[in-house]
Order: C-alpha cells, then structure tokens, then sequence
C-alpha cells in the first residue's frame, strides 16, 4: 500500500524539486510538515522528514462535489513523504491509490488511479 523510492539528490534538494514538479504539473501544495521540527518541540531527536499535501483542484472536485463520495476526504489531501534513513539516503514515500481504490465507487476509484498515477510521475520525474 506504501511505495518506496530512493532519492539521487539530498534531503533539501529533493523536496524542492518535488514542490518544483507538482507545481509545473498544476498541482497545489496547501501545506509541508516537518516532522523532525515538531518532534523537536516535544522532545524528541528524529532524523529529517517533511510531509507535502498536494492537491489538484480538478481531481479533489470531481469527489467532492458528491455526497457518497465525500466520504474519502480523510485521505485527502495526497501526501508525499520525504525522509532520510541511517543510510544517510533520502527517500521518498507515497500511499499506492490505484491499489487503494479498487475497493471504492466508480468516480473515487477513478480519481484515485489518475492522482495517484500523476504523483507516481511527479516522483518520478525527480528521481530519474
């Protein structure tokens, strides 16, 4: 359900260029979420991880705008997780939605496999 992608470029690096590729593909980033800086509020010494929502209005609004479909707004909007590992690699990880969404209705299940197969590209356009 989770893929896993290595990075060629360093931690920074990668999460600009990914910002950069969602922009370009008209894809919104309403929010980056450091997680090493908020668990450092709390105490606690993790190695670097930022979390991008990304979200394009197009697909959000064709599920949206349905009452039944509402439902799967919890899983919105896509994020795409960058991290490093002891490694000293950097990694990128996102949720599989084409696998996720053969269980849901018809214009969920549709949107889903699109977005998620956007994102797989953005990411894969950084790290090729």
């Amino acid at each position: 359900m989770i893929i896993e992608k290595v990075s060629p470029w360093d931690f920074e690096k990668t999460v600009e260029l990914l910002i950069v590729a969602a922009e370009k593909r008209d894809w919104k980033i309403p929010a980056i979420h450091d997680l090493q800086q908020s668990l450092a509020k709390a105490g606690k010494v993790v190695l670097p991880v930022k979390v991008l929502e990304v979200c394009k209005p197009e697909y959000s609004g064709k599920m949206l705008e349905k009452n039944d479909e509402r439902i799967v707004s919890v899983m919105m909007p896509c994020r795409i997780s960058v991290y490093l590992k002891e490694d000293s690699k950097t990694y990128i990880a996102l949720i599989n939605g084409s696998a996720l969404a053969s269980s849901m209705p018809e214009t969920v299940r549709e949107v889903m496999v699109t977005a998620s197969d956007e994102v797989n590209e953005i990411v894969d356009s950084v790290i090729q």
